[in-house]
């Protein structure tokens, strides 16, 4: 796990765009091995970015929260 990665899922304000893709990116970074990927690499890189995001973003959409004590 990233510990740069930080949870996205909150009662109190819902995770930006930005918060997700750049996690995204964290994500994919650790997980292809590169921090800048090559130029031959790149588009595959960046495909995978922001699939992940939208993915987590669909993740985050779709939770139910529990509503907080009376």
């Amino acid at each position: 796990m990233c510990r740069s990665i930080k949870t996205l899922r909150r009662n109190d304000e819902p995770a930006s765009d930005d918060e997700v893709r750049a996690a995204a990116l964290q994500f994919v970074r650790k997980i292809s091995g590169y921090r800048q990927p090559s130029r031959a690499n790149a588009p595959a890189f960046d495909q995978a970015v922001d699939d992940v995001a939208l993915a987590a973003r669909a993740l985050l959409d779709s939770l139910n929260t529990p509503t907080p004590a009376r």
